[in-house]
């Protein structure tokens, strides 16, 4: 049970709704369903919703409304975009100056109410209303805004599906490659999903079998977005064309399978890469789109300042050493590194990736994909290719000792290394390669720079709007807002361009730590990660808070989202 269920239980006892034996069954039944206890309470009749809501209101001293009977003004749900209603799960109700007045379910969740206030730059006040007139508001008013995936699936499945039963579809893909559009409106189906997944920018496609339905889920801009998705008796044929498209085995469902698709849209080149995995209610899809076109990315694209592209740069055109690019999975990692090997990719120079997969095709580059089950491991391949005398190799990522040390030897004996590493900021990354095994001397002798980066997303330039930052908002920006004279904030007002949620794009934001000489006696003595952090900040080292704040001030980004984006970064 959750700690809302909890709280809501209590408060219903204190307002004397419910007894000791009601709640028990309540959290009982809740547990085994999978359910919210006001769900479970509303369902058996024992309470209503209204009930429910109102005794939560007055406990918190708060004001509760029914959506129902309420009219709210289209500029009050402008005020709110769509994505961050559904993200959050509120709905604006008044809208007086700088004051917005949103209805939530849980007057509990103050880190909702905190995000609203950065997110929208209104002074945001909670009224309570119950979590299914939220829903149902959602739905309603922002229908307007639903995607055009979402209309024209519903169109087509409606149209010209509605005569398919569901234990017709197996038939359709019995001439499937054969088949024209007209004549298959599966394939149909998929293809729109797709081409709107591109038209929209997203990185992924979620398909994901519920128990009751079947969810399409677009990734933009590192956020989901759900669609309007197909009904639940196709889903079968969805899958089984999918897996069709990706070459894998339409029989087996009961193991995971990965998979590629090769497609051209809208005149672009596009590689899916497709994973299947078996769940309960069927199988689950993800396919991550990979957009040639984004490899042609130069350092300045990447969102490097001028100062921090002069630094990176002369990393890269080193003759030796190891330099490293860290962060978590989905931070741009791979991105930056094609972009470096695009920069330095000269005739006069022998690139070498080893990558597990590889993920896009570069030219004029030896690119060697990594199959463990034939013995063709990180270490293998890296053995391999030091022998066709490249000057530059590529490890997609360092995953042990073995690997690790051929690198380091690698980079010993006049080769420019580069490769990943899974860690939250760039001085970690030394302690970490020393945890894998290798000796200090020899990452203190290697490493020549290791630079951390995350994604936040960019302010529309289309609806981007300048404001006066609240007092909060300054103090946030701490020293920085006292180096600008009146200070000015930018955040997107929401268009149609940007989906109305005043985002388009994304930048990165880094944190470059050079490995000089006095860092080098550092790792010699093995201190530990705070104290190289705070030797790189007394070199000169920007954190990646810091980086994203410059980022705020120049009007690229917002500050909710760079703080989404360190949340670990407590410098």
């Amino acid at each position: 049970m959750t700690p809302k269920d909890e709280y809501t239980l209590e408060t219903l006892r204190s307002a004397g709704l419910i007894d000791d034996a009601i709640a028990e069954k309540a959290a009982y039944l809740a547990d085994e369903k999978g359910m919210d206890v006001t769900e479970v309470l509303e369902e058996s009749g024992m309470i209503t919703g209204e009930e429910i809501t109102r005794a939560i209101a007055e406990h918190y001293g708060m004001e509760m409304v029914s959506l129902r009977d309420m009219d709210i003004d289209q500029e009050v749900v402008d005020a709110m975009p769509a994505e961050i209603a559904q993200r959050y799960g509120v709905v604006p109700v008044y809208k007086r100056g700088n004051e917005l007045t949103v209805a939530i379910s849980d007057p509990q969740d103050m880190d909702t109410l905190d995000s609203l206030r950065y997110t929208l730059s209104y002074d945001v006040v909670p009224i309570v209303a119950s979590e299914r007139e939220i829903k149902s508001s959602i739905n309603l008013f922002y229908s307007a805004g639903m995607t055009r995936a979402g209309s024209a699936l519903q169109e087509l499945t409606e149209a010209t599906i509605s005569g398919i039963a569901a234990d017709d579809t197996e038939a359709l893909f019995g001439d499937a490659e054969d088949a024209t559009e007209e004549d298959a409106p599966i394939i149909k189906l998929v293809s729109l999903i797709i081409i709107e997944a591109f038209r929209k920018r997203a990185s992924d496609i979620h398909v994901e079998p519920m128990e009751k339905k079947l969810r399409v889920r677009y990734r933009i801009d590192g956020v989901l977005q759900e669609v309007e998705s197909p009904p639940k008796r196709l889903q079968s044929a969805i899958l089984q064309r999918i897996k069709i498209m990706s070459n894998m085995k339409i029989a087996e469902k009961r193991v995971c399978q990965d998979g590629r698709i090769q497609i051209n849209v809208m005149g672009r080149e596009l590689d899916l890469r497709v994973s299947v995995v078996p769940t309960n209610h069927g199988e689950s899809v993800v396919m991550r789109i990979l957009d040639k076109e984004s490899l042609r990315l130069g350092l300045p694209e990447l969102g490097f300042f001028t100062d921090d592209q002069q630094t990176f740069r002369g990393l890269i055109q080193l003759a030796d050493g190891i330099v490293l690019v860290t962060g978590p999975t989905g931070s741009g990692k791979t991105t930056t590194l094609y972009s470096c090997l695009n920069e330095i990719n000269t005739p006069d120079r022998k690139i070498i990736t080893v990558e597990d997969p590889v993920e896009y095709q570069l030219s004029g580059i030896n690119q060697v994909h990594v199959r463990a089950d034939i013995g063709l491991t990180f270490a293998a391949a890296l053995r391999s290719i030091l022998r066709q005398a490249p000057n530059i190799v590529m490890i997609g990522e360092i995953r042990d000792m073995e690997t690790a040390e051929i690198a380091v030897n690698a980079s010993l004996t006049g080769h420019l290394v580069f490769s990943t590493l899974h860690t939250n900021d760039a001085p970690s990354a030394v302690t970490r390669l020393i945890d894998i095994g290798v000796k200090p001397f020899l990452v203190a002798s290697s490493l020549r720079g290791i630079m951390a980066q995350r994604l936040v997303r960019k302010i529309c330039s289309k609806c981007a709007e300048t404001y006066k930052p609240t007092d909060r908002e300054l103090r946030s920006l701490g020293a920085l807002a006292g180096q600008v004279e009146d200070v000015e904030l930018t955040r997107g007002a929401g268009c149609q361009s940007c989906a109305y949620t005043g985002y388009s794009g994304r930048i990165g934001i880094f944190e470059i730590f050079l490995i000089t000489e006095e860092v080098q006696h550092l790792i010699y003595d093995q201190v530990n990660s705070s104290e190289l952090r705070s030797k790189a900040r007394e070199l000169g080292m920007r954190t990646l808070r810091e980086d994203g704040l410059r980022k705020v001030i120049a009007g690229q980004t917002t500050l909710a989202e760079v703080f989404r984006a360190t949340l670990g970064d407590l410098d």
